[in-house]
């Protein structure tokens, strides 16, 4: 099968969901009001709460939910065939991933912005909002010191990106004074920062920026990228958002388009042949694809961080209910048209050549195999990313780009959007950290700094306890299953939030059922793996984490049942 073909059916699908199905969800399941006031008016701070064009907001809400995960999911996942892969990216976006993004902003839009597990107390009941906001509070702590490394390790792989990467910093600041404070064209001055940005990327290719070079070890180097990167985050998710997070995401916005563009002109000047197997159901050393594969994939189908982004910065932005839609439901959709072209790349791309450290040239499905031959050769960050860029760098290569620059461009735009993953989980976690401490009568932690410190000192000493800066590694197992946890458990939050309103369950009800079962199927996979390894650290934290799943459950299910009986 060639991969234009296959990618023209998802996108095709996508864009035929967004006109129906999603136009559906907002007239009849969620009820969409042009009247009803946002919190970015009612509770307007001009720092988290912002009236904010729906086409900026698209940008930051998309780079926020993206990051690294519609890449590195499917770059893990066709180990096990591509139909498997593109199946999930293409149903999963359409019916559960874009309905849990969109319900959880429009849920949050109508209680004054607040985070989904905060929201929990006012559906459900208080005990169910704290066990949610731990187990978010547990998610984005491991999230925040793992891609901590994660880019740290990032600008050792792609040197060439650092000049152009943290130059987005400047520009970001002065595109956000242009627009907010000089009332200037957000489209003019945005295509305006975004060719200085691809100016300092041709600058970046040929000026790398090495931090060895300088005498420093590669343990050290990690060490000191991750210090910088920790005073950065801590920087960027306490200032006001239109002042860098806003901007600095809508130009990332514009970095996908041109990536996504490169890639759809590769893939029609090409027309590469799929070389990947439709399936293997067991390679060499992975785990089954049933139910791993809903784990592996998450951003590019369904997951759980999206509802954070959703109900807790989006919400707060957000100019009208109406643009609810365009933003939750079209960027999850934008999502999976990433991980679509991300799998053309490696399933298609990799084929067309790929040299070996030997010298050798291989193509078709050896170079495939190459990355691919068991679980172990793909779980590392080097070969999820590399099969990426290599087969990404094959198919733009034939219009005639050098691919030098190619490389540039996919490392400038992998270590974006790993950045804002980085600096919007921090905001997100100061956000739930002042949300616990509200709950629990301690007000000063609420605050916006002391709030900033707690999230980003508790990630710090995660990564560094033993020195090394890798510390979250030891937890980092955890993290697919906790985030896919969080999926359930929003679409849960969404689902009984429905009931009250009487209003049908099943379009919210049924992925809630797929997602618990799919995630606590994994879960208990996972947690007999370490109790065999003996593994006490993640088998504990890991039996803690699914009995909360399992209390919060019971604690939904019995209240939809009072309810009942009250109605009744």
């Amino acid at each position: 099968m060639n991969t234009l073909l296959l990618a023209g059916i998802i996108l095709g699908s996508y864009v035929i969901a967004y006109h129906t199905y999603g136009k559906f969800l907002g007239r009849k399941i969620f009820r969409l009001a042009a009247d009803n006031v946002c919190p970015s008016h009612s509770l307007r701070d001009d720092i988290d709460f912002v009236p904010t064009d729906k086409h900026i907001l698209f940008g930051h809400h998309f780079t926020s939910i993206a990051g690294l995960g519609p890449i590195v999911g499917p770059a893990v996942a066709v180990i096990w065939g591509w139909v498997p892969a593109a199946l999930w990216v293409l149903f999963g976006s359409i019916f559960i991933g874009a309905v849990h993004d969109f319900g959880a902003l429009v849920v949050s839009l109508r209680h004054n912005g607040r985070s989904i597990g905060d929201l929990a107390a006012d559906i459900i009941n208080h005990r169910l909002r704290t066990l949610f906001l731990l187990i978010i509070f547990l998610s984005l702590l491991i999230l925040i010191a793992v891609f901590a490394l994660i880019i740290a390790i990032l600008f050792t792989m792609y040197p060439q990106a650092v000049i152009p990467v943290w130059i987005e910093v400047p520009i970001a600041i002065w595109l956000g004074h242009m627009v907010y404070k000089k009332n200037y064209s957000h489209v003019r001055l945005g295509i305006v920062a975004v060719v200085l940005m691809y100016l300092f990327v041709f600058i970046g290719a040929y000026l790398p920026v090495d931090l060895t070079a300088l005498g420093l070890s590669e343990a050290n180097t990690l060490i000191a990228w991750m210090l910088i990167l920790f005073g950065y985050a801590y920087i960027a998710s306490t200032l006001p958002v239109q002042t860098l997070l806003q901007p600095r995401d809508y130009i990332n916005s514009h970095q996908l388009f041109i990536a996504l563009a490169l890639l759809v002109l590769g893939a029609v000047v090409s027309r590469p042949e799929i070389v990947a197997p439709a399936y293997d159901p067991s390679p060499a050393g992975a785990p089954p694809v049933w139910p791993f594969l809903f784990v592996v994939i998450a951003c590019g189908a369904v997951s759980g961080f999206h509802s954070l982004v959703s109900s807790g910065t989006s919400s707060k932005q957000c100019f009208s209910e109406k643009d609810a839609r365009f933003i939750g439901y079209g960027a999850m959709l934008m999502e999976g048209t990433l991980a679509t072209l991300v799998m053309v790349a490696i399933i298609g791309g990799i084929g067309m050549g790929l040299k070996t450290g030997a010298g050798d040239l291989l193509t078709g499905t050896a170079a495939f195999s190459h990355y691919y031959a068991s679980w172990a050769a793909v779980s590392g960050l080097g070969a999820k990313i590399g099969a990426f860029v290599q087969g990404a760098a094959n198919m733009i290569g034939t219009c005639g780009i050098p691919e030098n620059i190619t490389i540039t461009i996919m490392g400038v735009f992998i270590v974006s959007f790993a950045a804002t993953t980085l600096d919007t989980a921090t905001r997100l976690q100061r956000y739930i950290i002042g949300e616990l401490a509200l709950a629990h009568h301690m007000p000063f932690l609420a605050r916006r700094h002391p709030a900033t410190t707690a999230a980003v000192a508790s990630a710090f000493l995660l990564a560094f306890y033993n020195g090394s800066g890798k510390g979250a590694l030891v937890l980092w197992p955890l993290f697919g299953t906790v985030n896919q946890l969080l999926a359930s458990m929003a679409l849960l939050v969404i689902t009984v939030y429905l009931s009250r309103k009487r209003i049908a369950l099943q379009y919210t009800f049924i992925p809630m059922i797929f997602m618990i079962v799919m995630t606590g199927w994994a879960m208990l996979l996972n947690l007999n793996t370490y109790f065999r390894d003996q593994n006490w650290l993640l088998c504990g934290i890991g039996t803690l984490v699914f009995a909360l799943e399992v209390w919060m459950i019971a604690e939904a299910g019995l209240y939809v049942r009072q309810r009942q009986k009250h109605s009744d």
